[in-house]
């Protein structure tokens, strides 16, 4: 298996030297070697970043062969700047990750494996996130979804939302054929997953946790602000597909939107407008709230056990 060459692409912008550090790292500490680390730089021209980030990893990575810097003359944006990098990988499989986040050491090993094994175009996978003092905050994962046919996926999507982009795999030739990211203010892996599920390709489920992904308190306002837009453009993309469900279906989009709202608005300081969202959600649908409420109760219990 280790013939396999396994592109990773890591976008970074308005990040520090030493996350990305700890990113990278992370990457050669993988016990599969025959990876490509793509490092695409997003920095604008005239920011410090820009230079500070290029002198950073030509100085402290110059030796490795398999690093490979695509520094953009112009910022991009996330969805954009992994295209790129997509276009440059020379791997038969691709993987992502966010320029803060990290992987564990048997990540790209046991997910390969399952790839091949399943004959998978893109697999997901579970995802463990940690707050800046490394305590775990949650853990993300799909043990309810067991049918993968596309319509099954499709509606368990669109209501759940099937996302974690550093824990997608895909075959590189297949997430070329579906274009890649599109260019949206937030939700980019949201509509990766959604084009990847109308176009058939083979997707499973990986229901493990190789991945770290951490949640920093200095981006919380300015993720609620764009979480904001994108959340109603999301919302609104997503009632294209109200055809497909029932009452309670539609109930249950509804409530989640202003779930997310109702946090998003909290983060941007709007603590009126989250109230508001709030008492939406409750009024859309009380029984959600209640099985959302045990649900997570559950889960907290359940994430206890998983990470012991």
């Amino acid at each position: 298996m280790q013939e396999i060459l396994v592109s990773v692409i890591v976008p970074t912008y308005k990040r520090k030297p030493s996350f990305l550090n700890r990113t990278v790292d992370s990457l050669l500490d993988q016990s599969y070697k025959n990876i490509e680390i793509i490092i695409v730089n997003d920095n604008p021209p005239d920011s410090d970043y820009k230079s500070e980030i290029n002198n950073f990893i030509e100085q402290e990575y110059k030796q490795f062969n398999n690093i490979v810097l695509i520094d953009n003359p112009v910022n991009l944006g996330g969805s954009l700047a992994r295209n790129k990098g997509i276009e440059a990988a020379n791997g038969e499989y691709i993987t992502f990750l966010d320029d803060d986040d990290i992987y564990l050491t048997e990540k790209i090993e046991k997910q390969l494996e399952f790839m091949i094994q399943e004959n998978l175009d893109l697999s997901f996978a579970d995802l463990i996130i940690k707050n800046e003092d490394e305590k775990i905050i949650d853990y993300r994962e799909f043990s309810k979804l067991s049918n993968f046919e596309t319509n099954n996926l499709l509606r368990y999507h669109l209501t759940r939302h099937i996302t974690g982009t550093p824990t997608f795999m895909y075959k590189k030739e297949k997430l070329m054929e579906i274009g890649g990211f599109e260019k949206v203010i937030m939700g980019q892996e949201f509509f990766l997953m959604l084009r990847s599920i109308e176009k058939n390709l083979n997707i499973g489920y990986f229901a493990q946790a190789h991945v770290v992904a951490y949640r920093h308190s200095s981006e919380s306002i300015s993720v609620g602000k764009n979480k904001i837009i994108g959340e109603k453009y999301l919302y609104d993309y997503k009632k294209r597909y109200f055809h497909l469900f029932n009452n309670n279906e539609k109930k249950f989009i509804k409530f989640r939107h202003y779930a997310v709202m109702a946090v998003a608005n909290k983060r941007d300081g709007k603590i009126l407008d989250s109230a508001k969202n709030v008492f939406k959600m409750i009024i859309t649908s009380p029984q959600d709230v209640m099985a959302e409420t045990f649900g997570f109760i559950t889960k907290q219990k359940r994430m206890v056990g998983k990470l012991k």
